[in-house]
């Protein structure tokens, strides 16, 4: 099936009759947690996707052809598998997910076999582009880059802002331990220890986990005073209630992105979430001024889902999307080798993306352009607070 799907391909004839017909549509498969543990951020990372469909179409498509989406539910990654392969043998010119990283991780694979592209708009676990894989893709940040600016946020924004001497700083590191808080908590502990800081405590958990009392407990008895969690929505929700029974305040909390940056996870909390920091993909509430393009995606968000975002997970999918669809209609083919030289060459500076990001790909398809945002929690609200040229607040300290 591959092989005449290629030769067609090479031909120019794939999806339309070699006369004058209309062209047909250009599948692309949507890769995505819609139901289980991870469907509010599978949901929200999928709506930016269908956001820039949604608009491309809107323009004509891309060289003529209007994109239609393939939805496939990925609760885990055996199910990832196996949605994959359903996609490509719907024949799909590309794959696009996937939010978490055991998801892209399991799906990627199975795509790089049939020579099928696979663009992962989300997930940041790092060993996902280190495999060696021709037609993996990524547009945002990884964990190598996401334990690093944790702690480099600490280091230069929120240690000095409360007047905290790194010499005398304990470091807490918890961690749910799938591949996404596996690689931050490792790449926070090197930092950390690069910068002199104590680690006096590294502790994974399951995400599924009801209870993390024991290790708030040890955290607690190790005298920790600044907490660096990597968390879901449902563990980050259990540690702040937890930490309150147990009447353990750190000076500091920060978040690794995932829970940290959801409305519905500060609501859950309550007062508890205010001054916490968060890094991770850029949110809604950045300066639009930096961002060209973000009024029209909120215009857009709320046109079609009668609500704000609840994450920026849309936001940066939607951006990352539009990266790739503007590659393969540079590419002015569905060929995945024609396709990976157009991303590859797919290059934009920093602030001319709705969520500022820049594009540069290097040889791995990782893109190197792409960064992580200070934010903190204040009033009920995540606030921007670095880069400065698209903040819209500054930190709050609670000395």
């Amino acid at each position: 099936m591959f092989k005449i799907r290629k030769f067609a391909l090479a031909l120019g004839i794939c999806g339309a009759l070699a006369s004058g017909s209309a062209a047909a549509d250009m599948k692309i498969g949507a890769l995505f947690p819609f139901s289980g543990a991870l469907a509010l951020l599978g949901q929200e990372s999928y709506r930016g996707l269908e956001l820039a469909v949604n608009e491309i179409n809107a323009a004509g498509g891309i060289n003529g052809e209007k994109i239609e989406i393939l939805k496939a539910d990925a609760v885990d990654p055996t199910q990832a598998v196996s949605e994959t392969k359903r996609l490509i043998s719907s024949e799909v010119v590309a794959v696009f997910g996937s939010y978490a990283s055991g998801i892209s991780y399991a799906a990627s694979p199975v795509a790089e076999l049939a020579g099928v592209p696979y663009f992962e708009l989300g997930a940041t676990a790092h060993k996902i582009t280190t495999r060696g894989y021709k037609y993996l893709f990524r547009s945002n940040p990884n964990t190598a880059l996401y334990g690093v600016a944790v702690v480099d946020a600490l280091h230069e924004i929120i240690g000095p802002g409360m007047g905290l001497d790194p010499k005398q700083i304990k470091i807490g590191i918890i961690h749910e331990d799938g591949p996404y808080g596996t690689d931050v908590a490792a790449t926070e502990k090197q930092r950390a220890q690069e910068l002199g800081y104590t680690v006096a405590e590294v502790l994974p958990y399951s995400a599924k986990t009801v209870d993390l009392s024991s290790l708030i407990l040890r955290l607690k008895g190790a005298g920790v005073d600044v907490v660096l969690q990597t968390a879901y929505q449902n563990d980050a929700i259990l540690y702040f209630r937890q930490a309150r029974a147990a009447n353990f305040k750190p000076k500091v909390v920060i978040g690794a992105g995932g829970g940290y940056s959801l409305a519905d996870t500060a609501k859950a909390v309550g007062a508890d979430m205010n001054g916490v920091f968060d890094l991770d993909f850029p949110q809604a509430s950045i300066n639009p001024a930096g961002a060209p393009g973000l009024d029209k995606f909120l215009e857009a968000y709320k046109t079609t889902y009668k609500s704000d975002p609840q994450s920026g997970h849309s936001l940066t999918n939607y951006v990352g999307a539009k990266a790739f669809f503007e590659a393969i209609a540079n590419a002015k083919s569905t060929d995945a080798d024609k396709i990976r030289e157009a991303v590859l060459a797919y290059k934009k500076p920093a602030g001319q993306s709705a969520n500022g990001w820049g594009f540069a790909f290097d040889e791995e398809g990782q893109n190197t352009a792409s960064t992580f945002y200070v934010m903190q929690w204040q009033d009920g609200k995540l606030v921007t607070i670095a880069p400065s040229n698209l903040a819209l607040g500054k930190p709050i300290f609670n000395k």
